[in-house]
């Protein structure tokens, strides 16, 4: 049967609303798809010519009498029903009208997710055990190597500076660097140093330098940024579940971002761009949270108006939508950490939003785009917005309380410039934001890693964040004594796992081909992230941008990836020769790619090894 609507309906042969990721982890209930056509089994409630003439859609005169299996077939025998004058309710079992709602709303196969304490338990055990794996693979010997890396130079010891001063001051000498990897932050001075990054980023990495045992500590320097990145880990295989209705699929998609070397790399290092990736990460699944939440009270609210016989109208209001307004402080925090955070609230914004219009038109609302802007999109702008807004201006607290943090006296020392109707502390921060405006839009010092993000998918120009000329140089008795061959390497690149970004690289083509053609609401979900971390850096190919940026929207491309391997493997109630054969090849395939990822974690750890062997991951030359 042709699909007839909900952004929620999964096609027939699709499994973005089933687990089909082969084999179910043991004690996981499989959905029930008696039908065909949507993630429930039911199409939409059709309208009528001769139905009643009072506003209200067609199946809100049957309230709360319709039909049990709620398949495409039962829909229609009640169709016929009313035409001839029967009664549904004498056609079969009945179920009360908020439970089809809930179908149509949610799919059997979410409903069913958590549907026994079995089930519940292994969708957290399965997502452990690879967030185990990621801890060790992120963990195991964070110290190496013990020198400041790349970014590290600036954003490590700001950290520090900012539990010392409170802002980021200025470091003095030539040998400040080596200082400070020996253990001696002596350097650290009082007058400010002008930085062109929020704060939490820096505050997260300070966090880590507290816990780790401070400087003397090498792997303190980038604890924070391992912490946040094996809880991505997680959160990706719990998001995943929740997304796709499987804890199968859930904890491919966390395995695969637990191997991944973008991933690894960057929870290895003590840079700002995987903080980024972690608050964005996290509001997207306070945002799934929300649309459940929200749509299971929006299918109890709408059924107690159908079964009153009133008219639905707009449909009821979803009242205050606490993970959503979560979602906002998280998204206020990741642009606290980079301004590119801003993106990912937008985009995230006008999901949830679609998100709420689509349930509207789901439970039978006419005006469903009318009904979901005064009811959903204004109120969830404003609040988001303003939420947002506050939580970012709320994360420069230290550099309020710090007088001598740069440009904080600027409104008192220049009394009659700037936004004058700003009170001092707020005229001075905006004074500071459009600094640090003009030097984000005018940088464009050349660099041998620099890439435009045309080739960011596919890793084109991954970018080396450390290649010690003391370790390539070694004489070869030496060599031999550090790597077991005559000439040695050391190398830390941040290259994701070839396989798994040109897979996705073609999975994104299929996702956006499922999303125009089948309406699949998960499609866009999956893509959404990839839309907010990538897309907006097309308009800054003027300036100097790397490869590694790509690190914020990696978890969407692991779960666009898994969401089309899905695909492939169909319906669990599907050809069962089919699946068996699509289950073994993409079991082989994880398997290759667990294997790839073995092969390159030398050079994402800064292992010493032989040149040749260094030689042998240079799979492209823009690699070198």
């Amino acid at each position: 049967m042709p699909r007839t609507f909900d952004d929620d309906a999964a096609p027939t042969g699709a499994s973005t609303s089933t687990d089909p990721a082969g084999p179910r982890a043991p004690g996981e209930q499989p959905p029930d798809h008696r039908g065909a056509g949507t993630a429930d089994g039911a199409p939409a409630p059709a309208e009528r010519s001769d139905g009643p003439d009072d506003g209200r859609p067609f199946h809100a005169v049957m309230t709360a009498k319709v039909r049990a299996d709620g398949d495409a077939e039962a829909d229609e025998a009640e169709r016929d029903n009313l035409a001839d004058g029967t009664d549904p309710a004498d056609a079969g079992p009945i179920v009360p009208t908020e439970t089809r709602l809930l179908r149509r709303l949610l799919g059997t196969a979410t409903l069913e997710l958590d549907a026994t304490p079995r089930a519940r338990l292994l969708g957290w055990l399965w997502p452990l055990a690879v967030t185990a794996l990621a801890a060790f693979l992120r963990l195991w010997d964070l110290g190496r190597p013990r020198e400041l890396v790349f970014d590290e130079t600036y954003y490590v010891k700001q950290a520090y500076s900012m539990l010392e001063r409170g802002y980021e001051a200025q470091w003095l000498g030539d040998d400040a660097n080596q200082r400070f990897a020996a253990g001696d932050p002596g350097a650290l001075q009082v007058a400010a140093e002008y930085v062109v990054h929020p704060q939490v980023g820096k505050w997260m990495l300070a966090l880590g330098l507290q816990l780790g045992g401070g400087v003397e500590n090498p792997a303190a320097w980038r604890l924070g940024a391992a912490i946040a990145g094996i809880l991505s880990v997680l959160m990706v295989a719990r998001i995943g579940r929740r997304l796709l209705a499987s804890t199968a699929l859930g904890t491919l998609a966390g395995l695969l971002l637990a191997v991944d070397g973008m991933a690894i790399v960057h929870s290895r290092i003590g840079l700002l761009d995987g903080f980024v990736m972690f608050f964005a990460l996290a509001a997207f699944g306070a945002l799934l949270i929300d649309r459940e939440q929200a749509r299971r009270r929006l299918a109890a609210r709408t059924a107690a108006v159908l079964d009153s016989g009133a008219a639905l109208g707009w449909g009821p209001w979803t009242g205050v939508r606490w993970w959503r307004l979560a979602a906002a402080v998280l998204l206020g925090l990741c642009a606290g950490t980079k301004w590119s955070g801003v993106y990912f609230l937008a985009v995230f914004g006008l999901m949830s939003v679609l998100w709420d219009a689509t349930a509207r038109r789901a439970v039978g609302v006419r005006a469903w785009p009318l009904a979901a802007f005064v009811k959903d999109a204004v109120p969830a702008g404003i609040a988001m917005v303003a939420i947002a807004v506050l939580t970012y201006v709320g994360t420069w607290w230290s550099w309020f309380r710090s007088p001598d943090a740069y440009g904080r006296l600027w409104a008192e020392q220049n009394p009659g410039q700037g936004v004058q109707w700003l009170p001092e502390g707020l005229r001075s921060l905006w004074k500071y934001h459009t600094d640090m405006w003009a030097f984000h839009t005018s940088l464009s010092a050349e660099h041998s890693y620099a890439a435009h993000p045309l080739g960011w998918i596919v890793q084109w120009r991954p970018t080396s964040y450390f290649y010690p000329a003391g370790v390539s140089t070694l004489p070869p008795d030496q060599a031999r004594e550090a790597c077991g061959a005559d000439a040695c390497a050391q190398a830390i690149t941040s290259l994701g796992n070839p396989l798994i970004w040109w897979a996705a690289a073609a999975a994104i083509v299929v996702a956006l081909g499922w999303l125009v053609w089948q309406r699949d609401w998960r499609a866009g979900a999956v893509l959404s992230g990839i839309a907010a971390g990538w897309l907006p850096w097309f308009a800054y190919t003027h300036r100097t941008i790397f490869a590694f940026y790509s690190i914020a929207f990696t978890p969407w491309v692991v779960l666009t990836l898994v969401y089309v391997l899905g695909l492939l493997i169909g319906e669990r109630d599907g050809d069962p020769v089919h699946r068996r054969r699509a289950i073994a090849g993409v079991s082989a395939f994880v398997v290759v790619i667990v294997a790839v990822s073995a092969f390159f974690y030398p050079i994402w750890t800064a292992w010493v090894i032989p040149y040749s062997f260094w030689h042998a991951h240079m799979w492209l030359d823009t690699w070198v």
